[in-house]
C-alpha cells in the first residue's frame, strides 16, 4: 500500500511541476525570489558599481536612489575626473569634480539633464529587474519559452514595450529550479519591428549582494550578440 501511495504522490509531483508556466506566474515567480518582502516599491539605498573594460581605466559610481521621495545621484570617479549628476524630485543638478555647473557650462562639458534623467532610467532598470517588468507600457508575450543559452536550461519571456517607451526587444532567462535571474538579452528591430539578429547584447550575471532586502546580481558581463565579443563588466559593491 505504501509503495503505491509513493508512486501516486510521484505522479502528481511529476505532474505538477510539469505543467507550463504562463508568462505572468514565471515573472511573479522570480519576483518572489529576488524581492520576497516586496521592498523594491520602497527602494532607499546606495550602492557601488565598479565598471571594468577592456584596455580602458575602471569607472567607479556611487548610485543613491529613494524611490519614495523621487531622489536619485549618481556619482562616477574614473581617473582624476569626478562627476555628480543628481535628481531631486524633477530638480536636476550637475557637478563635475566638486564644481557645480549652469546649463552652459555643463553643456560645455557635454553634460546635460537629459543625460541625468537617462541614468536614472539606466541604473533603476537594471538594479530594479525582474521587479520593473511589471511597470506600464512592457509587454510579456503569453508563452514561456524553454531554451538553451551556454550550455544550461533555462525558462525564458521575451518582453516587448510600448512604442513611448522602448523598441528593444528583450529576452529574460531564469533558472527553472529557482527562478532567479541570471541572464538577460536585447536585440534591435528594423523599421517594421522585426528583429535583427547581428545587433544587441547579452549580460550574464553571478553572483549575488542583497541591498535593501532585494536579491541583486553582484557581477554584470556583457557581450554583443554579434561574434560574442566581450565589452566589460560591472560588479556591485555594498
Amino acid at each position: 500500500m505504501k509503495s503505491v501511495l509513493a508512486i501516486i504522490f510521484l505522479c502528481f509531483t511529476l505532474y505538477c511541476f510539469g505543467q507550463d508556466l504562463t508568462s505572468s506566474q514565471l515573472l511573479e515567480k522570480s519576483i518572489n525570489y529576488h524581492d520576497p518582502n516586496g521592498n523594491w516599491e520602497q527602494f532607499n539605498d546606495e550602492f557601488t558599481v565598479v565598471m571594468t573594460t577592456p584596455k580602458s581605466s575602471k569607472r567607479t559610481s556611487v548610485i543613491s536612489i529613494n524611490l519614495p521621495k523621487q531622489y536619485f545621484s549618481v556619482k562616477a570617479t574614473k581617473d582624476t575626473i569626478t562627476t555628480t549628476y543628481t535628481l531631486d524630485k524633477g530638480k536636476c543638478k550637475i557637478t563635475y569634480n566638486r564644481t557645480i555647473l549652469d546649463n552652459q557650462k555643463a553643456k560645455e562639458k557635454n553634460m546635460t539633464c537629459d543625460r541625468a534623467t537617462l541614468y536614472k532610467n539606466y541604473y533603476t532598470y537594471l538594479y530594479g529587474l525582474p521587479m520593473k517588468l511589471k511597470d506600464s507600457g512592457t509587454n510579456l508575450t503569453d508563452k514561456v519559452e524553454k531554451k538553451i543559452f551556454n550550455g544550461k536550461d533555462y525558462l525564458v519571456l521575451k518582453i516587448t514595450y510600448d512604442e513611448t517607451v522602448g523598441s528593444d526587444v528583450w529576452y529574460f532567462y531564469f533558472n527553472p529550479k529557482n527562478y532567479a535571474m541570471e541572464v538577460y538579452q536585447f536585440f534591435k528591430t528594423d523599421n517594421k519591428g522585426k528583429e535583427k539578429s547581428d545587433s544587441g547584447e547579452y549580460i550574464l550575471l553571478s553572483k549575488e549582494a542583497v541591498v535593501n532586502g532585494i536579491k541583486m546580481p553582484k557581477v554584470r558581463a556583457w557581450y554583443y550578440n554579434k561574434g560574442d565579443k566581450y565589452l566589460g563588466t560591472d560588479t556591485l559593491e555594498h
